[in-house]
Order: C-alpha cells, then structure tokens, then sequence
C-alpha cells in the first residue's frame, strides 16, 4: 500500500510542476488533426498498421476492420475491456467456463489481445487470464479473421489491439475522481509533457476499489510510464513501462441451471410434470425416492428448470473459501522507427511480459433433479440428495473448489522492413517481416471435493473421498468452516510449459489504375512446445505421481492473407479478403512427445465487405459477409468406440468449428449536435468437431443477433459556455447455448435481453463532469453463459467521474 501511494504522490509531484517541461509547441504542429469521422479512426489504423501493416488507408484496407476511439470510451465510462464489448460487431462474451478474467471471442473463435501489437495475455480460458483495463487505453482496434503472417501465432477470430497512451509534446495534466454504488471510488492521474525539444514523457495511474454488484469486488492499482525520444528527423525510440496488481473476485457459478431432463420424461416441461411422471428407476439402478419425496421434488419444479437459470437476485454462490483472482503483470517494451530514406523504413519491437496469478475457485454447483442418463434414471451421485431420509431438492453436490498458481513470463520481437517504390507507373509496397515469441508457464492446481469424490486404488481400496459439506439449498447456502487447506487438498496438475514460435513473412501491396488495391502476403511459421511434468497427488492419479521428463513437438505450415480492394470512388469501397491462419493447438495442454501429439490448428477466413464515408467523412459504415473456420481440429475415431480393436488412426484432423455471418458498424456525427454509433451482427457458430457427438450444434455463449447503439447530442441549454452532452445507449444480446447435452441439458441457454444506459457530461475545459446510469430500466439479465449457468449483470447503477486538467 505504501508503495502505491508514494507512486501516485510522485506522479501528482511530476504533473504539478510544469516548468520542468518544455512546452515544444514547434511539435505539437506535427500532431494529427482529428476531426472528421473517417479522419479519426483512418489514422487510428495507419498511425497502428495492425490490419495491414502497410501505407494504406482505411478505405483501401481489404480487411474487416472496427475501431473505437477514445470519446466512445469516455463517454461510455469503461473502465475494462468487456465493458466495451457492446460496440464492435461481431465480438461477445465466450460461453466462460468460470467467469476469470476477459474471455471474448470475435465471430465465436476466440481472440488474441495485444497491446500495440504485441502480446497481451493469451485467450487461457477458464485457467488463468488478466482482466484488462481501459485505464492506458487510447483507442481500440479490432481486426476479424487470423493475422498469423503479420502477427505471430494467432486466434481464429482475430486480434483485440489495445492502443495505448503515448507521450506528447503537448503538455496535458488530468486528475480523475470517481465515486460509484456498491462503494466504489477510484482516482487517477494522466500527465504528459516534453522534458526537452527531442524527449518526451507520458505517465498514467490509477487506484480504484468496488465491492461489486452481489459482492463480486475488484482492487486494482496501475501504473505506466514512457518516454520517447526524437534521435533525428527519420528516427524515434519509445520505451514504456507497464505495472498493474488486482485483486478481482471469481464468480465461478453465477446463477447455475437446475439439471431437469425433459426427455426423460417423455418431453415435459418442468412447469407440467407431476410426481407420477418422476419415476424411479424400474431396475433399482437409481436413488429410490418415497412418494412423499417424488411429490416434494415436483413441487420444487419451477418454468424454465432445465432450461434457464435459476434467478437468485443479487445473492452469490461465492464460498468464503474462495479466494480473489490476485494478479500481477510487469511489461517492459521498446519500439524503434527509423526510415532510412524516404521509400525504406523498419520498426522493430521488443517486449518483456510476467503475469503472476493465483486463486481459489468452485467449478460448478450440479443441482440434480431428474435424469434418465444412458439407460439408468437418478444413478447416484448424479441424482437427488438425500440424507438420513430427508430429500433436499434445491442441493448441489459433487463439487470441487480448485486452487491455482499460475506464472507466464513471455519475450517477444517483431521486425518490420517496408520498401515503397514505383513500377511501370504503379506504386507499391514490400514488406519483409520476421518475428520471434516465446512463453514459458509454471502451473500448479490443488482440488478439493465433497463426498461424492471416492478415489480408489487397484485394489479396489479407498485411498481419498472429500470432505466438503454438500450445498443442501442454492438459494440459501451453508457454507464449511476453516480454510482450502482444512479440507485435505489433492495436487491435480503440476507442470512446466513452453510455447515458442518464429515466422517469417512477405507481403506485396499494389496501388492500382481504376481503384483497385492488392494485397499478396505469404508467411512460414513454426511453433514448438515442452511440457514437464512434475508430479501430482499419488491418491489423486498413481500414474501420473512421479515426475517424467519434458517432452517436446513442433509443426510448422504456410499461412497467407490475399486481398482485393476495389474504389469506384472516394466514398466507396468493395473488398474480398481470404486469409488462413496457424496458433497453437492448446497453449497449456499437456504433450506426450510420442508423435501423436495435437497437430497446431489452423484457420480459414473469407470475407466480403462494403465500406462507405459521406457527409463530408462524418459518417463512416461497413457491412460485412464473412465464413470462418477453425479446421484440422482432433477428434477421436469413431470407429474405435464400437471395435477397440480396429486397425484405424487413433485420431482423425478435419473437425472443425464454423462461424457464417453478416456484420455491420456505423459511426456518424450527423451534425454539430447529434453523434451516433450503431452495430450489429448476425452469425450462425457451429461446433462440428465430433460427428459422433455433439455434432453441428451452436457453440457455447456466442448469441446469433447483436445490436447496439449509442447516441449522443450536444445541447446548448442553461446559458452554459458548452454545450451539455447526454447520451442515450441501447444493447441486445440474443439468447446463448450453455452447450450442456453431458449434463442432461441439451436445451439449456441464458435468455435473450435489451439493456439501457445513460451518461451525461459537460466539458468546461479545464474541468469535466460526467455521471453515468447504467442499466436505466433495471433489467433483470445474464451477461454471459457460465458453466451450466449463466452470469448475471449489473442492476440499475449510477457512477459519478470528475476530472481537472492542468
């Protein structure tokens, strides 16, 4: 805490004392103009080259592109990354496993997040992942479809680009106050300002605190330094420094799915059945219950048990043995430009990242009511519980809480070589680009288990059950005493990973006659894993007690990106762009080094997109059909299943997982009054992994319809200096597949909702006052799927944010 403090006091010191810092107004002339729609978010995306890495404009660019600028950001007052989902079409929330850190897919096939282009914390699921803050955040930038030939390994879906916050000539000093519900409050401090006519600084932080909607609070305290230097007119170097701690609570559950199977009861809904149709099992399989119990099960039955959640208000299922996800991050990075001449320029970036994280968690709350699974009705422990007679309807059983230590540290490098020339009257680009990274993950998980956990040897002896309490009513829990380490916790993963990759890559653009723009891009890439294993629990897995040593794989491929542009006028563009992309096939997944190892996965994209600007390039909209794919993906042989003994592969590589969709984003300032925001999606992701499972079914968490929007109007009222900004936002998100047919649930989903913000604000210069009004209507609403459940969002919230500029 001292720490802290004396960070933010020396920070307030730098940004109180101006005349240390030259004013280099001669360099503020150089700074661009932002001031049309198009211009703002077409030097967005040449000022980062992440679509393209070229000299292209946004309406040249073949690629589909969304960018977020920073009055968005404010206006909307996000704070996290997630809260800026509701803008880019096309991105939502994953079906999230257990609610830890930013979990987003772009078209339902997951994403990379970077920081200027470089790595930012992998998409890890449910295992370990940062929450990232808008804190240093300038703008957003967010590419659709893989990037492997520009940006190393890549997801399916595309690339999150956090831009952040550079120094400016420009001397700026904001302190930020805001108070909100649930007690939170943060302040912060943004200053920048030249320290001599060649260097300049920028120094951001913040420390903010929240007990959190349904007590799932967040600590956080960031700091970031950097300071750029002007070597000469053609050359600049950027170093920057990055260091957050947080302490963000784990809702692992939220409102979990009561575990009803219509099926088994000949199709009933849970509102229409009666205790005669909860029969027991005829063969004495299953729990035997009395009719006394039947009846008192089905009365316990509600609408929409089996289907949807079960709505437990603003209540948790967080046991006070959970502990906070506790992250640490330390980024260390370097940039340097030089143009050589004026047709041949290189930047080269290098990065330094740790992520430190640690946490205790629950994995599930299974309420069984009634399941008829594979031939035998309520098969303990997958049935009702009963205790000394009694039946406790609304129980939850077979838990695990898990505890992690977690630690990746990663080097990063790119290298980009651009060479502009002119050939029989054509003007072109050649970019030679090369790129190395390497992340090396130290992973330990400790479990805990009610009693429904029995481990036995080979022997058939119990060396292990749990001794957690059961859960004996979601909607009031009992809770166990003591700690984690009270309850005989079993090491359950214990192991070393090693993930590197290098790529070299070619790419050739072309200006053509007639409005035409291309775009060739060929690249080669391998990855390369070990994975040590260290030892678990002998009672937990007695073949995996001992240490074995690390075992190695490595594949390699081609990846490309080709792109057509076409221009019939300035206003007006027409692009197709077909692209294939290389990642890893698990980033924490184990390797057996025998050969017959995952294989990295690959990606395909297709898309088809019209980009327009008009009203003087105050309105800039794009509309996109698109078809992207994960393929090769691995699956076992079905043949196996039915004949062990077969003489087939093992494995077979053409699953695959689908997105076809539409997608469409509208930015305009219709006036000097009237701003707008508008998105929207439709897209179909299908999971055809596994033909003999689970096949061509929706993927989990990902909605098929999207749309937003976000308004603003500036009104001169009250005889003010400036104008007053209210804004007025809507979001929908349509209903989301828990994607949980093991679980008896095929049908189970978090339903579809509409919610409503409000925000206003007035700018006097050197001061701003801004309150926001989250969720106007008080909707009642799940903001993602969880793990057979569904998370619920935010009720009506007010926050209030007061800025000074010096």
């Amino acid at each position: 805490m001292q720490f802290r403090y004396s960070l933010l006091a020396l920070a307030c010191t730098a940004a109180m004392m101006p005349q240390v810092a030259l004013s280099a107004e001669e360099n503020a002339d150089a700074l661009p103009e932002r001031i049309t729609v198009y211009g703002r978010q077409n030097q967005v995306v040449m000022n980062s080259g992440l679509a393209t890495k070229s000299d292209m404009s946004l309406m040249e660019t073949p690629a589909a592109v969304v960018v977020i600028d920073k009055d968005l950001i404010q206006a909307q007052g996000a704070d996290n990354l997630q809260d800026l989902v509701r803008n880019i079409s096309g991105l939502t929330q994953a079906g999230n496993n257990y609610g830890i850190g930013d979990n987003l897919v772009i078209r339902g096939l997951g994403a990379n997040y970077t920081y200027d282009g470089m790595y930012g914390g992998a998409g890890l699921g449910n295992t370990f992942n940062p929450t990232r803050s808008m804190t240093n955040v300038e703008s957003i930038e967010v590419l659709k479809g893989p990037a492997t030939g520009l940006y190393g390994m890549g997801s399916a879906g595309g690339v999150i680009n956090l831009i952040e916050k550079k120094p400016q000539f420009e001397s700026s000093h904001e302190f930020t106050g805001e108070v909100g519900q649930w007690d939170t409050y943060s302040l912060a401090l943004d200053s920048t300002a030249a320290l001599s006519d060649n260097t300049a600084y920028r120094l951001v932080a913040k420390s903010a605190r929240s007990d959190g909607y349904r007590g799932v609070g967040t600590d956080r305290d960031e700091v970031y330094a950097s300071l750029k230097g002007l070597l000469s007119d053609d050359q600049d170097l950027l170093f920057s420094v990055a260091y957050i701690k947080d302490a963000i609570a784990v809702d692992s559950i939220g409102h979990p799915i009561r575990i009803y199977n219509a099926e088994s009861t000949g199709g009933k809904l849970a509102d229409e059945v009666t205790w005669e149709d909860l029969i027991n099992d005829p063969n004495g399989a299953g729990l035997q219950l009395t009719d006394e119990q039947r009846q008192q099960l089905a009365d316990s039955l509600a609408s929409g048990d089996g289907l949807e959640p079960v709505d437990l208000g603003d209540s948790n299922l967080i046991s006070p043995m959970a502990r906070d996800n506790e992250g640490e991050e330390l980024r260390f990075k370097l940039t340097h430009n030089i143009h050589f001449t004026p047709e041949l320029f290189l930047n080269q970036q290098l990065q330094y990242r740790n992520y430190d994280s640690g946490f205790a968690r629950q994995t599930g709350a299974y309420n069984y009511v009634y399941w008829n699974r594979s031939g035998k009705i309520n098969a303990e422990p997958r049935a009702p519980l009963v205790e000394d007679g009694v039946l406790y309807p609304y129980a939850a059983r077979r838990q695990e809480y898990r505890k992690v230590e977690a630690d990746e540290s990663s080097w990063q490098y790119f290298a980009d070589l651009r060479y502009d020339f002119s050939l029989g009257g054509i003007d072109n680009e050649l970019l030679v680009n090369a790129n190395y990274e390497d992340r090396d993950i130290r992973f330990k998980q400790y479990s805990i288990y009610d009693a429904d956990k029995v481990i036995k040897n080979s022997d058939g002896e119990v060396t292990y059950q749990g001794k957690l309490p059961y859960i004996y009513d979601l909607r009031n829990p009992n809770w166990g005493d003591g700690s984690f380490e009270d309850y005989d916790p079993l090491m359950t993963n214990n192991y070393n990973k090693t993930v590197s990759a290098w790529g070299v890559g070619i790419q050739h653009v072309a200006y053509l006659d007639w409005g035409l723009t291309t775009r060739i891009g060929v690249a080669f890439n391998e990855i390369e894993q070990s994975y040590e294993h260290f030892g678990v629990d002998p009672r937990y897995s007695a073949s995996r007690a001992a240490a074995t040593p690390a075992q190695d794989t490595k594949d390699n491929g081609v990846t490309y990106n080709l792109g057509v542009t076409y221009m019939p006028s300035d206003n007006l563009s027409l692009f197709i762009n077909h692209s294939k992309g290389r990642t890893a096939y698990s980033i924490l997944g184990s390797i057996a080094g025998d050969g017959k190892d995952h294989k990295d996965s690959e990606s395909i994209s297709n898309d088809f997109g019209i980009r327009y600007k008009g009203f003087d390039d105050q309105l800039l909209a794009s509309l996109v059909v698109f078809e992207s794919s994960r393929t090769n993906l691995r699956y076992g042989n079905p043949i196996l299943r039915e004949d062990p003994t077969a003489d087939v592969p093992e494995y077979l590589y053409d699953g695959e997982e689908e997105t076809k969709g539409v997608e469409l984003d509208m930015n305009a300032h219709l006036n000097e009054q009237w701003k707008l925001n508008i998105n929207a999606m439709y897209q179909d992701a299908r999971d055809k992994k596994d033909p003999a499972r689970n096949y061509d079914v929706a993927q989990k968490g990902v909605p098929k319809v999207t749309a937003s929007a976000w308004v603003t109007y500036d009104a001169l009222w009250f005889n003010l200096n400036q104008p007053l900004s209210m804004s007025l936002g809507a979001a929908y998100v349509d209903e989301r597949s828990t994607h949980s047919s093991a679980f008896g649930i095929p049908d189970g989903h978090v339903p579809a909702y509409t919610k409503v913000d409000a925000a206003i604000a007035y700018d006097a210069g050197d001061w701003k006052l801004q309150a926001n009004l989250d969720n106007l209507f008080d909707e009642t609403y799940y903001e993602k799927a969880m793990f057979l459940g569904g998370m619920p969002g935010e009720e009506r919230n007010f926050s209030l944010s007061l800025t000074y500029r010096l």
